[in-house]
Formats: C-alpha cells, sequence, structure tokens
C-alpha cells in the first residue's frame, strides 16, 4: 500500500506543476503593472500611491530577484517614459483607481502566505 501512496502523491505533485507556473507567469505580469504605475506615480509625484504599490509588492509579490527586478524595470521604465513624453500626468484619482484594481488582481493570483 506504501508505494501506492507515493505514486499518488508524486502524480499529484507533477499535475500541480503547470499550474504554479501558469499562477506564477499571472502574478508576475501583475507584479510588472504595478511596477509601470509605480514609476508613473514617481514620475508625478504621487507619493501616496507610489507608497501603496511598494506596499502591495512587499505583501504579495515572492522575494526573488525575478519578481524583484521586474518591478524594478517595470518602474524605471515607466517612469522614464512619463518624464521623456511631456505628456500630462494621470491624476492621482486614477493612479488610486489603478492601485486598487492591482490590488484585487494581486489577492487573486498571489494571496498573502498566512504568518
Amino acid at each position: 500500500m506504501k508505494p501506492l501512496r507515493l505514486l499518488l502523491a508524486f502524480t499529484v505533485a507533477v499535475l500541480s506543476v503547470p499550474t504554479l507556473a501558469a499562477d506564477a507567469e499571472a502574478g508576475l505580469a501583475v507584479v510588472k503593472t504595478l511596477g509601470s504605475v509605480n514609476g508613473q506615480a514617481l514620475a508625478c509625484s504621487e507619493m501616496g500611491v507610489a507608497a501603496r504599490a511598494r506596499q502591495l509588492m512587499l505583501a504579495h509579490a515572492p522575494k526573488t530577484p525575478r519578481f524583484g527586478a521586474a518591478y524594478e524595470e517595470a518602474t524605471q521604465e515607466a517612469f522614464a517614459t512619463q518624464t521623456r513624453s511631456g505628456k500630462a500626468c494621470a491624476s492621482g484619482t486614477e493612479l488610486t483607481a489603478q492601485i486598487n484594481q492591482l490590488a484585487v488582481q494581486l489577492a487573486d493570483s498571489l494571496p498573502v502566505a498566512a504568518k
């Protein structure tokens, strides 16, 4: 009976790998969007929005180089794009709405781990 349990556990683990990879990719996409909003908020001096983005990143994203780099790169790219474009900044209300939507997406794709 023991070998059957091991086989069943291994099968379940192997079948779960594609789902975990898809979840990680979805979470990574949300983290990149969060970084973009953060960069735009920083360029537009919306420090409250930028602080909320950072708080969400720290609460939800896995503490890995991949997620950290994705967030930082998206932040830097959005900051540079906003400052070089000469276009008017989005309002604080618009940026806050974007952050609120991202908070919902993060909760779905990267729930906070229980402590």
